[in-house]
């Protein structure tokens, strides 16, 4: 695999150009997005990796530059803001992940992977506000469509808004008294009946079809 990444932090940029490095990863690291469009043209990366916020050129902006100049790979946002207008608008503006700085390694590696194979990723932290904002217009906002009505199970349902909370595997683990892998079997039930293909997905749907009381797992 290889990522463009541009980010102006020079300390954020060199650190995780090592890390992803050390996985094998290949990485072309900029610090100015007015070369973004050059770079990307130039290299061909398999996804790009852009900061939000940038002097000069907003990551939006150098988003916007790079599909009129029909630049077509993946591109993920990598941020610290959880705005949802930032979240929304990156995604109606063509972006196809939306990852925070503070994302485990393992995550964010495992994200790049699902949206250079043609997925849209959210940090798992947004489902919520996703979720919410895809719900308050009319189901809508470039995450893939939902499928049929699924049959879960009443573990599974109970699964399924802990997801819609954001929470990780090792969470809903403590959360109910059970492990990990067992947490990991019944999220991929879940997806599974659900048609989708991320937990992010799932928590849309958990929202658009009112299955959680309060978009949540509530008191259990």
């Amino acid at each position: 695999m290889r990522v463009l990444l541009i980010d102006d932090h020079a300390l954020f940029r060199f650190g995780l150009q090592a890390l992803l490095e050390r996985r094998g990863i290949e990485v072309v690291a900029v610090g100015n997005a007015a070369e973004g469009v050059a770079r990307a043209r130039e290299h061909a990366p398999d996804v790009v990796l852009l900061d939000m916020r940038m002097p000069r050129l907003t990551g939006l902006e150098l988003l916007r530059a790079l599909r009129a100049a029909e630049l077509r790979m993946p591109v993920a946002m990598l941020t610290t803001s959880a705005e949802e207008r930032d979240v929304i608008t990156s995604l109606q503006q063509g972006a196809q992940g939306y990852l925070l700085k503070d994302m485990e390694p393992d995550a964010l590696i495992a994200a790049l992977g699902d949206i250079v194979a043609g997925r849209t990723v959210v940090a798992p932290e947004l489902a919520v506000v996703l979720a919410r904002a895809v719900q308050a217009e009319g189901g809508h906002a470039g995450v893939v469509p939902v499928g049929g009505a699924p049959e879960l199970t009443p573990r599974e349902q109970e699964i399924l808004c802990h997801l819609a909370e954001g929470q990780s595997n090792k969470a809903i683990a403590r959360r109910l008294g059970i492990s990990d892998g067992t947490v990991k079997l019944h999220v991929k039930a879940i997806l599974r009946k659900l048609e989708v293909h991320s937990r992010v997905e799932a928590a849309v749907i958990a929202v658009e079809r009112g299955l959680c009381a309060r978009g949540g797992a509530g008191e259990s």
